[in-house]
């Protein structure tokens, strides 16, 4: 399924990405200039269901896979050993695991960019059909890279004392965080347009990390300055929000020198939208709050860099058509992945390079280490429709890491109330076979399944045949359209259908779905008798595709 929103899962903000295209390490702490929370939106992230925006651009370039690289030139096939082990996931891993970090080769060319540092592990599939290249030195880079005249930085905006810029934001200079917001909103459209268009002019290298298409990205930039300026308040968890933006932003190539940049064109495109509100002050405390934000988004990509890839290649290794527009995939992964059952991972698929969205895992962690996700095609969904129509075995993916906090504290002990709507039943199914595997104790586990008609209870057998053999497990099909027979499902929207089971007092709820679906859900199950703080979905945000 596609997680309801946080990149992932609702509109983060991506720190300028790198003049490559996945991540290699970062390290070191970034030069001041804007709120590297808003990274999130500089990476095209993806949110929302049926698939969520990942949102988030790393800091650090990853380590391209030079040996799988599709093109002639520099990037060669390295030769893979002849008898590869398949590859084994973990149990729910506590910590990643350890892979050193990538090494530094010389340049390739003379005049062209270093060779993206070699990854230290091998892909298990080098020379595999369909091979998803999109990285340094790929054509799309290339167009923007390569032969583009350097243009003159805009013009300085007058810095303070570094002394005074480099001290940690007071609480009036979040307060002029807030209010300039503030005055931008209501012309957000076009501050972000200006801030875009100021770093592609003036650093035109960076646009080969960004989607064709900047439409959507746009939108995602306001939303996640004002997520990072609401948050204040909670150090501890905003600290937890742009970490995980800075270890997800890897995957885009983002590095430690963006961070300046994209400061100085984004505090130059709020002054110019602030008016008369802009003065010094304003300057300073964006300057602050952005230098404390980038080295946090810094910090956690350079420890991430240090024990895990920026991404993973997963080979298709089975496309299932459930209906016209939903596909079961199966993956191989080149090495361990680690995940949690509720957890989801952006993808990039060979045709839409650049452009990112979120899918849930629909298994535990598997022992052969297979990943399965479920897709449904949406509207202008590029990479749900390429995934669901046009994805076969043998094309390879790539995979950012395991993001969202929809998991099972098994300490808790908490009967268990599932809601999966559409696709957004995978998390749930994996959710209940982790605790198959993990032993449901006295534990009961509620899963309410819905869909529009019974034709599309794709995963019903699935869940039905779990049930027979865990007697504490209990599944209520839904169907929503009125007038159909309901073959043992209760009819109505799923949320209603829920509270007639009420109260559900003492339980532990997992939602997921289409974004309104999850909203009206919370709001049931909150009067329903389910605590606010023991009801999990992923963030909601505009939908993806």
């Amino acid at each position: 399924m596609e997680p309801t929103a946080p990149d992932g899962p609702a509109g983060a903000v991506a720190a300028v990405p790198a003049p490559a295209a996945a991540a290699p390490e970062v390290a070191g702490a970034a030069g001041a200039a804007v709120p590297a929370a808003f990274a999130p939106a500089f990476a095209a992230p993806e949110v929302a269901a049926p698939e969520v925006a990942a949102a988030s651009t790393a800091v650090a370039a990853a380590p391209a896979p030079v040996a799988v690289a599709a093109e002639p030139g520099p990037h060669t096939p390295v030769p893979v050993p002849a008898a590869v082990p398949p590859p084994v996931v973990p149990a729910p891993p506590t910590v990643p695991p350890r892979i050193p970090a990538p090494s530094r080769p010389a340049d390739a060319l003379p005049g062209r960019a270093a060779v993206p540092p070699v990854p230290s592990h091998l892909p298990l599939h080098a020379d595999a059909p369909g091979l998803n290249w999109a990285g340094p030195g790929d054509r799309w880079s290339r167009a923007w890279s390569d032969e583009v005249p350097a243009l003159p930085p805009p013009a300085p905006l007058p810095q303070a004392a570094p002394s005074e810029s480099a001290g940690p934001p007071t609480p009036r200079d979040l307060a002029l965080i807030r209010d300039t917001l503030a005055v931008v909103e209501p012309v957000a459209d076009r501050a972000t347009a200006h801030f875009y268009a100021l770093l592609f002019v003036h650093h035109p290298e960076v646009r080969a990390l960004f989607p064709a298409a900047m439409d959507v990205q746009r939108d995602r930039l306001f939303r996640a300055l004002l997520m990072a300026a609401r948050s204040a308040h909670d150090p501890a968890g905003l600290t937890e929000y742009l970490s995980a933006l800075g270890r997800g932003h890897r995957k885009y190539g983002t590095l430690e020198g963006h961070y300046g940049p994209v400061g100085e064109c984004l505090i130059a495109a709020v002054a110019k939208y602030c008016g008369g509100h802009w003065d010094a002050g304003a300057e300073l405390a964006w300057r602050r709050v952005y230098g404390l934000v980038s080295r946090i988004m810094i910090d956690a990509a350079a420890r991430a860099a240090r024990t895990s890839p920026a991404w993973w290649q997963g080979e298709v290794v089975a496309h299932e058509r459930r209906s016209r527009d939903v596909a079961v995939l199966t993956l191989r992964p080149d090495q361990a992945y680690p995940y949690r059952a509720g957890q989801y991972a952006a993808v990039e698929t060979p045709w839409w390079p650049r452009v990112w969205r979120s899918f849930s895992f629909a298994t535990a962690p598997r022992p052969d280490g297979l990943l399965t996700l479920h897709v449904k095609a949406v509207q202008a969904g590029w990479v749900s429709t390429a995934l669901v129509r046009r994805a076969s075995p043998g094309d390879v993916l790539r995979l950012g890491p395991a993001a969202g906090g929809m998991v099972i504290d098994h300490a808790r002990g908490a009967d268990l109330l599932c809601l999966g709507g559409g696709t957004g039943i995978a998390p749930v199914t994996a959710m209940v076979e982790e605790v198959a595997e993990h032993g449901a104790g006295s534990r009961s586990v509620d899963v309410f399944y819905g869909a529009r008609c019974p034709a599309e209870l794709y995963a019903l057998e699935t869940l039905q045949d779990l049930a027979r053999r865990h007697p504490w497990l209990a599944v209520h099909p839904v169907v929503s359209e009125q007038g159909v027979p309901p073959g043992g499902a209760a009819t109505g929207e799923l949320p209603e259908v829920v509270s007639r089971y009420a109260p559900w007092h003492g339980h532990d709820a997992y939602v997921s779905g289409p974004v309104a679906m999850v909203r009206r859900a919370v709001g049931v199950l909150q009067r329903s008798g389910v605590e606010a703080g023991r009801i999990h979905h992923d963030p909601v945000g505009d939908a993806a595709g």
